[in-house]
Formats: structure tokens, sequence, C-alpha cells
């Protein structure tokens, strides 16, 4: 089929091609014959459902025609958001990015669109289409840039959340890009905010960073807290999407980890109490009672894993028995006890083994959901690492493929600071390490290098 300069004339040539009448046609595509005519004639604007049946009429993909509505839009006829907004979510669900961009490339002329594009974005956003929502939102705040809105905030916000994924340095990117518009959100919003911004900070190992952010959560949850009691209308505040009590705890949750991955325990554990003690929460609702009994077996939990981290072993046989009916806990707790046992020489082979099943990577559900995935990656590396030396200081070989394993997880995740630590450790055992591991170990050091080239990131100098 030649081009044609319009959907119309394109559907003209068919019909002439084909053979087929504007009555043949419309028993074909399910269109009204007469709605087809004016339609054919320019007397009636194509609607996406005309498009739809015209596509599947005509045999065609169902983005055949997208480029060229793009024109019908906007100059074959007069621009509605009754056939713009349909058009926008059917270009995202089938990924034709740029569509939008002609489209959000008009309508931005005219900022009376601006908040009506915003809530296109919001709903692909919780549909998960996000590249899409990510150019929604794009172009939504550089329309707002120079304007101190909530709206912009919330672009920021999400254009947060849709770049976190596996690599560090994107992530931390993201984490400094977005950090100044917190402010601007609703503080509801800040509360969740934060609550994310933390999570990317902790798995960066950026522990001032975390603490200050959870001390802020802290204030900010305390205040929206106050207000929850006082209202008399208490179903009008609103929370976040949690209990608001849930980010007091979380902020002394977070304050008593910065505390145990700084080495005070003491001081860990002093905290431990602000977040099992409950009886200043007043919310009786299912997910305050949900949130409450999480944070308590946290509590538990991590009062025996800050006596274990300070050498006391006597603990240790009581925190793997709490533990092993917690799926979602083993994980951690077997890093902490990997850890524990490195740096006091304890044997915990028998815990390794009875906990097998737990040590290949994979994201653990807890009451909340998944544990974050930035975390968790971040922590799978470190384990395996931890796991490698536990191997190698008690003799065995086995440890150099760890330390492989961690080297090729710290990489695609773009961890510097593990991969340094692997390659100091596989430069240290390089000795017992088999004629095949040391080959591919230098294939993970030539992709890390391929990868960081454009970075002042040089692992040659280590080897």
């Amino acid at each position: 089929m030649e081009p044609a300069a319009t959907i119309r004339d394109q559907l003209v040539d068919y019909l002439s091609k084909h053979e087929l009448s504007i009555n043949q046609f419309a028993i074909r595509s399910g269109i009204n014959s007469g709605t087809l005519s004016r339609i054919i004639n320019g007397h009636q604007p194509i609607a996406m459902s005309h498009l739809e049946l015209i596509t599947a009429g005509m045999g065609v993909r169902e983005d055949y025609f997208y480029s060229l509505y793009v024109d019908e839009c906007f100059y074959h006829s007069a621009p509605t958001w009754r056939r713009l907004r349909p058009f926008i979510v059917k270009c995202a669900e089938l990924g034709r990015m740029d569509c939008i961009e002609l489209l959000v490339h008009n309508l931005l002329d005219n900022l009376t669109y601006v908040p009506m594009l915003f809530e296109v974005a919001e709903g692909l956003f919780q549909q998960g289409y996000w590249p899409g929502a990510a150019l929604l939102y794009e172009n939504v705040s550089a329309s707002e840039k120079y304007q101190y809105s909530e709206r912009l905030a919330m672009c920021q916000y999400r254009l947060f959340q849709i770049a976190l994924g596996d690599d560090q340095s994107t992530n931390l990117r993201a984490a400094t890009l977005f950090e100044s518009y917190i402010p601007r959100l609703d503080e509801a919003d800040q509360l969740d905010a934060l609550k994310e911004l933390m999570n990317v900070y902790y798995s960066l190992q950026q522990w001032n960073k975390v603490n200050e952010l959870a001390l802020e959560l802290l204030r900010l949850a305390t205040i929206r807290y106050d207000l929850y009691c006082r209202s008399k209308h208490k179903h009008m505040v609103k929370t976040g999407e949690r209990p608001l009590c849930f980010y007091i705890l979380y902020a002394h949750l977070m304050r008593s980890i910065v505390c145990e991955e700084c080495g005070d325990y003491k001081a860990a554990l002093d905290l431990v109490p602000l977040y099992t003690d409950i009886e200043w929460i007043q919310d009786e609702s299912e997910d305050s009672k949900r949130t409450v009994a999480q944070f308590q077996e946290w509590g538990k939990a991590n009062t025996y894993l800050y006596r274990l981290l300070g050498g006391q072993a006597e603990v240790l046989d009581d925190y793997v028995e709490y533990v092993s009916a917690r799926e979602g806990e083993i994980f951690t707790a077997l890093y902490n006890i990997i850890k524990s046992a490195n740096k006091y020489n304890w044997n915990v082979d028998h815990i390794l083994e009875q906990f097998s099943d737990y040590t290949p990577y994979r994201i653990h559900p807890t009451e909340f959901g998944e544990y974050n995935q930035q975390v968790i990656a971040d922590q799978h590396a470190r384990f395996l690492a931890e796991l490698g030396v536990y191997y190698l200081q008690n003799k065995r070989n086995e440890g150099i493929g760890y330390i492989l394993k961690s080297l090729e997880s710290s990489s695609k995740i773009n961890s510097e600071s593990i991969v340094f630590k692997c390659v100091d450790l596989f430069e240290q055992y390089r000795h017992i390490a088999e004629e095949e591991e040391q080959k591919q170990y230098k294939l993970i050091i030539r992709e890390v290098q391929d990868a960081n080239e454009k970075k002042n990131f040089n692992i040659a100098s280590l080897v």
C-alpha cells in the first residue's frame, strides 16, 4: 500500500484496491455505514474507537495509523480531550512513545492541558505503564519548572520511583535529583517519599544520610500523628500508604539499624523499645494492629541480633529457633550470622546446612509486602562475599566460588564498594583458585571495566 497523507486517504485506497463499498466495509469493521461515510468525506472526526475498528477491518496492526492519528487530532479536526486521552493511554500500552511525545509537544502550548496530562500520567503509573507515565511526568515538570507547585513535586516523586532499579549509581542519581522536592509534597506523601529515599541510601550504605532522613521522618510523622489524635474527624486526616504509627516506628527502626551498621550494638539495642512500645498508639484499626505486630516481631529478632553481633554466642541457638518459623526473616538472619561467625571465628556449618535453601537471591515477603528490592540485592551481594570469607577462613576452597558470585552480583547492581572488596579477596586467595575460576574472574573484571569505562573507576589498578 502506497503511503497517503491521511488515514482517510489510505482507507479510500484500501476500499478501491479491494473493491469494497462503504456498506461492505461497514459490515466488516462494525462501524455504522453513515458514520463511516461521514468520516471518509471529512465531515466527522475519527474517534479512537473508530480507529480501532478501521484498523481491525483492514487487517493491519493496531498502531498502524498512530502517527497519522496525531495529525488527525490536531490538523484535520479540532483537538478534543475525549479523543486525546484514550489515544495517549493506548500509545502507552503499545509502547508508542514517539506518538505521545508528538501529542504532548502540541498540547503543552496550551497550559490548560497540564493538569489533565498529569491525571493521565497518574493513571498510567498505577497501571504499570511506566515509560509512558515517565514521558508525561517529564513534560509536565518542564512546563511547571518555575512553579513551586505540589504537582511538580509529585512528578519528580514519580520519576524517582520509576528510575529506581538494580543499578546503585542510577539510584543515587535519582535520589539526589528528587530530594529537594520532598518539602513541596503534601505532608502525607512526604512520609512515603522519605521512607523510599531512606531505603535507597540504606542500600548505598550511606548511614549518616539514613539517620538524617529517619530523624526527619520521625519529626514529620509525630506532627501528623498528633494532628490525627486531636482531630474529631480522624477519617479525614490523610495518612499516607501506611497507618501513621508505622512511620514513627519505622523511623526508630532505621535509627537502630544505623547504630548496628556503625558497630554500636548497645545503642541499637537501646532503641529497640522505641519501636516495640505500643502504649501511645490510639489507632485501633486492623492495619495498625498488623503494623504493631510486625514491629514487635522485628524488635524481638533484633534484640537477638544485636546481642549476637556484640559477640554473645549464647543467643545463637535462640536466634535461629526464632527466625526459623519466620520465612521472611531467614535470609537477613543468615547474613548476620555469617558476619558474626567471621568476626568471632564461630563454626556455623550446621546453620548453613539447615538454611541452604535461603542462600539464592530472592525477594522475601513480609507483613508489609516484599522487602525493598535494592536493599535485598545489595545485601545478597554482601552475603555472598561474607560466605566466601567464611569458607576461606576455614580453609575450604569453595569460598572462591562465592567470592566470584558476589563479584558478579555486585557488578550487576554497580556497587563499587562490594566490587573492590571482592577483588581484594580474590587477589589474597588467587593462589588456591583453580584455572577455570581464574578465567571466570578475568571475564567478570573485563565486563565490569566495559560497563564503567565512562567513569573514573578503574579495577585494573587493583589487580
